[in-house]
């Protein structure tokens, strides 16, 4: 039954067009199907959406409460500590310098500090630190303790000192000057000063529980499963409050697991939730940090979709359906338009190859009868390409045909100069030198040749220049010198082969050498937007504009005085199919500059 099912589907989608009897109704249930399933999806995605902000926002509103409730908690502390060292007995005690001065001072102390702690459950026990070495502790469940201890050992004495008797915060930072104690512990610690003079007396040392903390927002969680994480200033986890046990591993583990990212978010912004994953489940984290001592409170909770049901949706699912039924009226009309608009495309189409536009149809017929028509249409418009492109196939061989000529004729005109070189220098007798020409000449020709190519690279031409060029200053060793600045990246461009050596030699032979002194050829490629830019410059005798004007309109008219010169031009001109790629800028007695625009890439007839 089910693979009968697909073949019936493939038919209908694979088949031949069906007639228009049964495509309308057919394409009337396509478009009640697919409107009712996309306002489905677009339903479910807004109410889930709509869900997680709500969860988002009540989230952060409630870690809000917990900081806010927490803050009054540690100005209440720090209340009780203005009390402690306010008290009488405290400051003559200290003021003494040892608070093992005065026994009877002392009892007064300790009697009064556990009466205030067992009014206020929140201190779970003071120590006191005298500028001797000593340390006086009461707790609510031990008794007084006295230690000899150096303070400035303790990693936060010069941070206490410089504040000057702000209250600082610290997870457990006293150990090991202080015992150990189950669970974490935060220490408010402050500057004892002399409330006479101001001077320093001591280290006041108020430690907090961390089931404290848990207590001053307890009644915020009104038992829903969020779970609730305190980290101090150094991302160290002070509180991490769950439900359950389950519920306390998981918030452990995924601030364990993900504490890089966590990090980088409390870097970025005060503010603010995000999604993480831990193992198969999702959850959502909101957190909030900054505030007087850059504590972040973070909160978790399960990434769940919240089936509700509200005005709004009901509202929006009424919109939904008025939509959905307007564009029922209106895909009637769309589907009738559909059958006409193939027929008057096909007419324009029609309209258009007299002027010799010939396009062919490519909307597929949505109709038995309109596929006649569109195929044969078709069939008519492919062999009149075809034909066409056997005549543009012709043309571009016989150009290519045209360009290999002008190549064939370059190279002897090159190979007839150096030869006479050679002999020139054999008949004098520079040995050495004959031996440097042949050298650069076999160069020359083994990348002149390149494997039969006639497409090289920027890279290999400049290097065939290079070898033409020593071949020169081993004849004329003081007539001229050359330099190169060649981009990097212009290096794989491609370019016709023995393009810039014939115009190299115009440089040396029309340019300098007339000149009667020793001058510069300068040879440069850079990249400039899509193309390359190639400039031969030399300081020889220049051109009036006249002369530039006969090189670049009589010469093509077949009055060839300069054939290197005009050959390259020629070649260029076919190559680039007649685009404005070839510049030349001169001025008598001040040099010439030729400057060739060559696009990146060719045409693939030319790479082989």
């Amino acid at each position: 039954m089910k693979t009968r099912l697909i073949e019936s589907i493939r038919s209908l989608s694979h088949g031949r067009p069906k007639k228009l009897a049964f495509k309308i109704p057919f394409a009337y249930f396509l478009v009640i199907l697919l409107t009712v399933g996309f306002s489905y999806i677009v339903l479910n995605q807004m109410a889930a959406n709509s869900a997680q902000k709500k969860i988002n926002e009540a989230s952060l509103q409630t870690v809000t409460s917990i900081r806010t409730n927490v803050d009054l908690m540690i100005e209440n502390v720090n209340n009780y500590s203005k009390m402690i060292f306010s008290d009488r007995n405290l400051q003559n005690l200290l003021r003494q310098g040892d608070v093992y001065a005065n026994l009877q001072t002392q009892s007064k102390v300790s009697s009064y500090l556990y009466n205030l702690m067992q009014a206020v459950p929140i201190i779970d026990s003071v120590h006191i630190y005298d500028q001797a070495g000593h340390r006086f502790t009461v707790a609510t469940q031990e008794l007084p303790t006295y230690m000899e201890v150096d303070i400035k050992d303790a990693p936060w004495y010069d941070q206490v000192v410089s504040n000057k008797g702000k209250y600082i915060l610290r997870l457990d930072r006293r150990r090991p000057l202080a015992e150990t104690a189950d669970g974490n512990i935060v220490s408010f610690i402050r500057l004892i000063r002399d409330i006479d003079n101001t001077a320093p007396l001591g280290v006041l040392v108020i430690d907090i529980k961390d089931d404290a903390l848990v207590q001053a927002y307890s009644n915020l969680q009104n038992g829903s499963s969020l779970q609730i994480a305190i980290l101090d200033e150094n991302n160290q986890t002070i509180v991490a409050d769950a439900t359950n046990e389950q519920g306390s591993a998981v918030l452990h583990e995924l601030l364990h697991t993900n504490k890089a990212m966590l990090e980088e978010q409390f870097r970025q912004t005060d503010s603010g939730s995000l999604s993480l994953n831990l193992g198969s489940r999702k959850y959502t984290v909101t957190y909030l940090s900054g505030g007087a001592y850059n504590w972040k409170f973070v909160s978790l909770s399960p990434h769940n979709s919240m089936e509700s049901r509200n005005q709004s949706l009901v509202v929006l699912t009424l919109v939904l359906l008025i939509i959905n039924g307007t564009i029922f009226f209106v895909s009637s009309f769309v589907i009738s338009r559909s059958i006409i608009k193939p027929i008057q495309k096909l007419l324009r189409a029609m309209n258009k190859a007299p002027s010799g536009n010939f396009m062919k149809v490519t909307t597929e017929p949505n109709s038995f009868e309109l596929e006649q028509l569109y195929h044969g249409y078709n069939r008519m418009i492919e062999q009149i390409d075809q034909l066409l492109k056997r005549v543009i196939e012709e043309q571009k061989t016989i150009r290519k045909a045209e360009l290999n000529v002008l190549q064939s004729q370059i190279k002897p005109h090159f190979l007839y100069n150096t030869l006479d070189s050679i002999t020139s220098l054999a008949l004098s007798g520079d040995n050495e030198e004959v031996c440097e020409l042949i050298e650069a000449l076999g160069s020359y020709y083994r990348l002149s040749v390149s494997k039969g190519q006639d497409v090289i690279t920027v890279g290999e031409e400049i290097e065939i220049v290079r070898n033409y060029l020593k071949i020169q200053s081993v004849r004329y060793p003081d007539v001229f010198e050359v330099q190169f600045e060649v981009e990097e990246d212009c290096g794989q461009t491609p370019i016709p082969k023995l393009v810039l050596q014939p115009l190299v030699e115009n440089s040396l032979y029309h340019g300098i050498r007339p000149k009667g002194t020793k001058g510069t050829i300068r040879i440069t490629a850079k990249q400039v937007d899509e193309s390359v830019v190639l400039s031969i410059s030399d300081d020889g005798i220049g051109m009036s504009q006249e002369e530039i004007e006969q090189i670049l309109f009589t010469e093509r008219q077949g009055q060839i005085k300069s054939f290197g010169l005009w050959g390259t031009m020629e070649r260029l001109r076919i190559f680039y199919e007649d685009k404005d790629v070839f510049h030349i800028e001169s001025e008598s007695g001040a040099g010439t500059t030729i400057t060739l625009i060559l696009p990146n890439g060719v045409d693939s007839p030319w790479k082989s």
